[in-house]
């Protein structure tokens, strides 16, 4: 990788951490799924008039929309709005990695090298370290919701494999068409017609941009980009720059709502780093590594 692929990495990763923090500030006045739908609504629509549909059944993009949408993004929105500050919210949902792991070794019966297993161990005592944080951004109800929201981001790279698609952009923005009615109505569900209004009456310049951002720069630009660079690199390359999305998101959770830094987080972003990167090393690289250690 060049150092314009390198920059490029770094900023996509900066744009998804510092998302954490935007979502917190369309939560002033929009409710959560309200939120999450207004932001697949223009990340879909007019996108899908000029990318053409993957070669799929829409089984898979439908399930991968609403497992993505719903799942993933309107869980972690509403797990902010439940009291998780946006730096543990971008930690914890790394946690995904795990998840992932087991899904693919039950369901698509992927082998499970030893040094997935030990990261996966270390990562896990990153996260219970984490559930100790004591400043209020972390909250019960916001930690099962992130969690949730883990599994289904690993259900959603399930239902992807599963497509066999190698037009993964396209992909992306054909399943978001599945997002918004399922967001609109679960919203109604929760709070009525108040979220409505509340968009219509109340709606501030930092909810617009809030919306802007996460549509455009985050799902659009982001993925658009992400998959430009998976498709050109090895995935063992560039998949290390995400443990970066944590980095970003807690100093931007930290400028903008003083989101206090301690070394108790300090200390449990690293573990669930360390794992996550250990995990992400090739079986063979990780067996000489081994050798070496013991030769010392």
């Amino acid at each position: 990788m060049g150092l314009k692929n390198y920059t490029l990495c770094i900023l996509i990763m900066a744009i998804w951490g510092l998302n954490f923090s935007v979502v917190k500030l369309g939560l002033s006045t929009l409710d959560p799924m309200l939120l999450t739908g207004l932001r697949f609504t223009l990340a879909a629509v007019p996108a899908v008039l000029f990318v053409k549909k993957p070669d799929v059944h829409w089984f898979y993009l439908a399930a991968y929309g609403l497992t993505f949408s719903v799942g993933v993004w309107g869980l972690s929105t509403w797990a902010i709005g439940a009291g998780l500050s946006p730096g543990m919210a971008a930690l914890l949902i790394q946690t995904n990695v795990i998840f992932g792991l087991v899904l693919g070794w039950l369901l698509l019966k992927e082998s499970v090298s030893t040094n997935r297993f030990i990261g996966s161990l270390i990562a896990l005592l990153g996260l219970a370290l984490s559930l100790t944080v004591s400043d209020g951004s972390v909250t019960m109800e916001g930690v099962l919701l992130i969690l949730v929201a883990a599994l289904c981001w690993s259900v959603s790279g399930v239902l992807l494999k599963k497509s066999k698609t190698k037009q993964v952009f396209a992909f992306s923005v054909w399943s978001m068409l599945f997002a918004p009615i399922p967001l609109f109505f679960i919203s109604y569900i929760q709070v009525g017609t108040n979220g409505f209004t509340a968009l219509i009456e109340n709606i501030t310049i930092l909810d617009i941009f809030s919306i802007l951002y996460q549509a455009y720069c985050t799902t659009l630009f982001g993925y658009w980009i992400w998959n430009r660079l998976v498709v050109s690199y090895h995935l063992s390359h560039v998949a290390p720059f995400t443990l970066l999305v944590p980095i970003f998101a807690i100093l931007g959770s930290n400028i903008l709502f003083h989101e206090a830094i301690s070394s108790q987080k300090v200390l449990s972003c690293a573990l669930i780093a360390v794992g996550l990167l250990i995990g992400s090393f090739p079986a063979t690289k990780f067996k000489v590594l081994a050798q070496y250690l013991k030769l010392m």
